[in-house]
């Protein structure tokens, strides 16, 4: 359920509202925009009449969220979502790149790594320190010692970093050393970990599963808000599909789906959507363009001789070239990258 306060409702009218709405046995969410305090009700009631809070003072209007996921719907928060870490904003008019390997091999590779990610425009450096491989033989990622050199060489470079975390024991880690944690499409769908994302007060990026609808997405997301952590982005990567020639499906008509649907930050990440350098760029140009607010990008200094992931990896040029056409394209659709 959602209440929207008026304008210029006092502090006492508010709590008076939380109060009855906790009698009534929902759990109280509450944002404060510009000029109205929205407070969403979650819980399992549905037989009540909304004209009992509408009467209240200080009420403007109270509607039913029909849709399974209540934080993350874009009637809770209208105006959208704008993430602010230090000096960045996410979600708001210029679009954020972030990019960087899919796995910390060495200190001269992440090093070299974050010297192109920052000389090209990016903010924020990318590397996997915790791998989750289809293959237990395969390389497994450098754990504490790989994101204690990815954090180095960010702060050198003036960079934030976003790092996966596996389960919920990496949590405390990567809380330490990275400034956004992702979770990954295999684990979109792992309630104790998205659980326990809630509790922190540190942006999540949520990738899709490569079998997720939209829906399944956003309740996901819900499963982190409901704890308490709105800061919440969402990464179109591409789905599972009949088609073999990408390695995934990527589903740009998501991002102005998520758009319509959610108010939290939307971007791509192009790389693991099609699976191959090549097609990387023109699926980044199709993100930007179809209101992605960033990008996620994977870069290699030497993509062919890369540990994970080399065959989707852009080289140090072809970053820069991206990073140049989505500038053309952000301007020619009023945004700025």
């Amino acid at each position: 359920m959602l209440v929207v306060m008026q304008e210029g409702a006092s502090e006492a009218q508010t709590e008076k509202v939380i109060s009855r709405l906790v009698e009534m046995g929902f759990t109280v969410h509450r944002s404060t925009g510009v000029r109205h305090t929205v407070l969403g009700g979650v819980g399992p009631i549905d037989d009540f009449d909304p004209a009992i809070l509408e009467v209240m003072e200080g009420v403007k209007e109270c509607h039913r969220i029909v849709s399974p996921y209540k934080l993350a719907s874009r009637h809770f928060k209208p105006a959208g979502t704008i993430i602010k870490i230090g000096s960045l904003d996410i979600g708001d008019s210029k679009i954020v790149s972030m990019a960087g390997p899919c796995s910390i091999e060495n200190q001269e590779q992440i090093e070299s790594a974050a010297e192109i990610v920052a000389s090209g425009g990016a903010r924020v450096i990318r590397g996997g320190a915790f791998k989750p491989r289809s293959s237990p033989y395969s390389f497994q990622g450098m754990g504490e010692e790989g994101l204690r050199i990815l954090r180095s060489a960010a702060d050198r470079h003036g960079l934030l970093v976003v790092s996966e975390v596996m389960d919920q024991t990496q949590i405390p880690l990567l809380f330490e050393y990275a400034d956004i944690l992702q979770v990954g499409a295999r684990n979109m769908q792992n309630f104790n970990l998205l659980r326990e994302l809630g509790k922190i007060r540190k942006p999540v990026l949520l990738k899709r599963g490569v079998a997720a609808t939209v829906e399944e997405l956003l309740l996901s997301a819900e499963y982190i808000m409901s704890g308490g952590n709105y800061e919440v982005i969402l990464c179109e990567r591409g789905i599972r599909t009949f088609e073999t020639s990408t390695r995934n499906t990527m589903d740009i008509a998501a991002i102005p789906v998520l758009k319509r649907l959610t108010h939290l930050p939307v971007i791509a990440d192009p790389s693991h959507g099609t699976g191959k350098r090549d097609y990387v760029l023109p699926m980044a140009r199709a993100a930007v363009a179809a209101g992605a607010d960033g990008l996620l990008v994977e870069v290699h200094p030497d993509p062919d001789r890369a540990i994970s992931d080399g065959a989707q990896t852009l080289r140090p040029h072809q970053f820069s070239e991206m990073m140049q056409q989505i500038r053309a394209i952000a301007a020619a659709i009023g945004r700025a990258a």
